[in-house]
């Protein structure tokens, strides 16, 4: 007769770590708007304030049915405008998740949004510019340098779990691991200069770290990374043996829960790593080997969602602070997952074909579930309804269910592209993450205090260093054995030697004489070095009770002094709160100042600018009326030489004129004079040819340029008829009486001469230099 089956226990169902049910906070979700490339495109978003985005719809584009233009706005915790740097995202978003890991929680951060919309640069950032992944990395060694066990002190097991080694099993490992052939996957100890590829990434200068950090532990940081393609996932750390006849392709991973019920990927491997340089190498390596393709959209587009987990242990140091406990539930893992989600995308848009086609239907799937598994949390907490959420759909969504579940800090980045080719896109991301934000998660509790006393570890340096000072002062090792050895000696020596003691004869009365009076020598020297040392105790005593009341009487006055020291602190914080006070008070007065100052300035530009212009103004008028009183003076000056010189033209013609009356009426004069003092019996003589050459006149400019002559004397010209001839008369014969023949000649003469003189005329063409000359005969023709 067969046994029956032994039926099989039912499983213990481990409980779930506590948490803060009784306290919530919502999923932080941010967005961040990249710049439009090229500038000048269509823009169909607009950052309203720090917290809201609006989008409107592109030209051409109709909303409604109706085909009216519809405007919606979207309110996110914070929004991240075109000019963000990476260090003002970091500061918001993943630097309170890096608090929490370094105490004990875990955190989950992902980028999610429409291809080409900047998720890998937000996560991984470029040359210069180091994302969030490489700021976070840096922030927690910049925390945990000086507490970092040594390498091989924690070691992974295959469920999830770390384990505590002792100092000789690691110092093993690391033996091993230094005497095995190096390995693609392993990294060096001590990198001194980062890979060119990364270096300006890593390279960050605003170095931030955890101020409050329990100084009496020791940690190490493990680093995985994986991706989820065509959701199945993938080791991006894992090294294949390269078989160039059969490639062997990568296997995918599988899920699994550990006894916390906590998912991991099984089999994953997990780097432990000692430096920002040497866990951005990790993720550098597995970075090459992640999928990606060149779209429509995008020519590096992500074609899976990736996932670089950084896990840290932590564990407590001992009693006397020099080695790590080896308790396994003193140790404390917390974990922060950064996401990179692949970006959702219509294939009409891609125009994408074959395989690309179905890891764009696999990606839009994942982002579906996850959209789906958000709204049903919501509408469990919202309504109170305990609907189903459906992690196992996709293993994106199944990976991070125990976040949502209360096991950590949840945020989102939401990167949208303000093109107006992504609006549909964009829209349906925002109506997604503005839902996102209403789902809360439970607050974790803060870890467990083991219970030991703070500051063991800077004891235990304090007393190595004392120690070793110590040694060096002495010279020889820390105990005293040995020296005590040699002060017993040298008393040993400094005793009277002991006579030989052999007894050869039972008669012998010497030999035990000498050995009494040798030992009641050395028994008489041992008493008296101890009545010695006594007294040396005595006074040593005497000495230290006289010692410890001096340093009583120091230690009250120390005290003393240190009440008083405190009092003046006291006081002294009291004024500075004060000065504070004053410093902030003067502050706001100063910055009321600049601001008036920076009006005043503004004001002062502004009238500056105007009183160079009218001076301008000013300058370009006075110039005119320089060029303009120039130009008149020049007028006046040509108008002036012009008058001035038609002026003695016409003085000098007047003249002329004037002198040429006043000479004809003093030739009218003289000849009237000559004609009635001239007796009529005289006959007039010609005057010589002398008197005709000393005849004088007066030299004038003419009005052609030329000179003309007034002679001042007159020529009297007669002439007489030669023998028996008679002169012809000019007048008619009629008119006056016949006369003697020589007197009418002389008459004739005479009036001739004044009948000429007479009918001159200034300015006739007989001028003063032709009036000695008779109207000339008329030629015949």
């Amino acid at each position: 007769m067969m046994k029956p089956a032994r039926a099989k226990p039912p499983r213990r169902a481990v409980p779930k770590k506590p948490s803060n049910s009784g306290q919530k906070d919502p999923v932080g979700v941010y967005c961040r708007v990249r710049p439009l490339s090229p500038p000048d495109q269509e823009c169909c978003i607009e950052v309203i304030n720090e917290t809201t985005v609006q989008l409107h719809p592109p030209d051409g584009c109709r909303v409604n049915r109706n085909g009216e233009f519809k405007e919606t706005q979207y309110s996110f915790k914070q929004v991240f405008g075109t000019q963000v740097t990476q260090k003002d995202l970091f500061d918001v978003v993943a630097k309170p998740l890096v608090e929490d890991v370094i105490r004990g929680k875990n955190g989950l951060l992902f980028t999610y949004g429409v291809t080409g919309s900047g998720k890998t640069f937000t996560m991984t950032g470029s040359p210069g510019q180091g994302g969030l992944l490489p700021r976070c990395l840096h922030m927690i060694f910049n925390s945990i340098s000086d507490f970092q066990a040594k390498r091989y002190v924690f070691k992974t097991d295959d469920k999830n779990g770390i384990e505590v080694q002792n100092e000789v099993d690691a110092l093993l490992e690391r033996q091993k691991r230094d005497a095995q052939p190096q390995l693609v996957t392993r990294t060096p100890l001590s990198r001194q200069r980062p890979e060119p590829e990364f270096a300006d990434m890593i390279n960050i200068e605003d170095s931030c770290k955890v101020e409050e950090i329990d100084e009496d532990s020791v940690y190490s940081v493990f680093v995985s990374y994986i991706e989820i393609y065509n959701n199945y996932i993938y080791d991006l750390l894992e090294e294949v043996p390269i078989d160039p006849i059969k490639p062997k392709p990568p296997q995918s991973k599988i899920l699994r829960e550990d006894q916390n019920h906590n998912m991991y990927v099984a089999g994953c491997t997990e780097v432990e790593v000692k430096s920002t340089e040497e866990a951005f190498d990790v993720f550098w390596k597995g970075q090459k080997r992640r999928r990606i393709a060149n779209t429509q959209l995008n020519r590096e587009s992500s074609r899976s969602h990736s996932v670089f987990m950084i896990k840290l242990a932590q564990a407590p140091l001992d009693a006397d602070g020099d080695h790590v406990l080896q308790e396994k539930e003193q140790v404390t893992v917390s974990q922060l997952s950064l996401v990179d989600l692949a970006g959702s995308e219509r294939t009409n848009r891609t125009k994408a074909e074959g395989s690309r086609l179905r890891e764009a239907g696999n990606i839009n799937q994942s982002l579906m579930t996850l959209r789906t598994c958000i709204e049903a949390l919501r509408e469990n907490q919202m309504c109170g309804t305990n609907k189903m959420v459906p992690y196992r759909d996709s293993k994106l969504t199944h990976l991070f269910k125990n976040y949502f579940d209360g096991e950590g800090k949840v945020r989102m980045i939401v990167c949208v592209n303000p093109k107006a080719d992504d609006h549909e896109e964009s829209l349906q991301v925002m109506r997604f993450a503005e839902m996102t934000q209403e789902v809360e998660v439970a607050r974790p509790i803060d870890k467990q205090i083991c219970g030991l006393t703070p500051g063991r570890r800077y004891r235990n340096l304090a007393f190595k260093d004392e120690l070793t000072r110590r040694l060096e002062e002495r010279g020889g090792p820390v105990n005293g054995e040995p020296e005590e050895q040699a002060v017993i000696e040298m008393l040993i020596q400094s005793f009277p030697p002991i006579p030989s003691c052999e007894l050869l004869d039972s008669n012998d009365d010497q030999t035990l004489p000498r050995l009494i009076e040798a030992l009641e020598k050395r028994r008489r020297i041992r008493q008296m070095m101890a009545e010695e040392f006594n007294k040396s105790v005595i006074s040593f005593r005497a000495m230290l009770q006289d010692l410890n009341g001096v340093v009583a009487a120091k230690e009250n006055i120390a005290q003393g002094r240190m009440t008083e020291r405190e009092r003046m602190i006291v006081s002294q914080k009291t004024e500075i709160e004060r000065l504070e006070k004053k410093v902030k008070t003067l502050e706001y007065k100063i910055d009321i100042l600049e601001k008036t100052t920076t009006i005043y300035e503004d004001e002062k530009r502004t009238l500056q600018q105007d009183l160079e212009a009218h001076q301008q103004k000013l300058q370009r008028q006075l110039s005119d009326k320089r060029r303009l009183e120039a130009r008149l003076q020049g007028m006046v000056t040509e108008n002036t030489m012009k008058w001035e010189k038609e002026c003695e033209r016409r003085v000098a013609a007047k003249q002329i004129e004037m002198q040429n009356k006043l000479w004809v009426k003093d030739e009218k004069l003289k000849q009237l004079k000559a004609i009635v003092t001239e007796s009529k019996g005289d006959r007039p003589e010609r005057p010589s040819r002398e008197k005709d050459r000393d005849a004088k006149g007066d030299v004038f400019r003419t009005r052609g340029g030329g000179q003309s002559v007034q002679f001042t004397d007159i020529e009297t010209l007669r002439q007489e008829s030669p023998p028996g001839t008679s002169r012809k008369r000019r007048s008619s014969e009629t008119n006056r009486p016949p006369q003697i023949e020589n007197t009418d000649s002389e008459w004739t003469d005479v009036e001739t001469r004044c009948s000429v003189a007479v009918e001159m005329k200034a300015g006739s063409n007989l001028g003063p230099g032709y009036q000695h000359h008779a109207i000339p005969k008329r030629r015949k023709p």
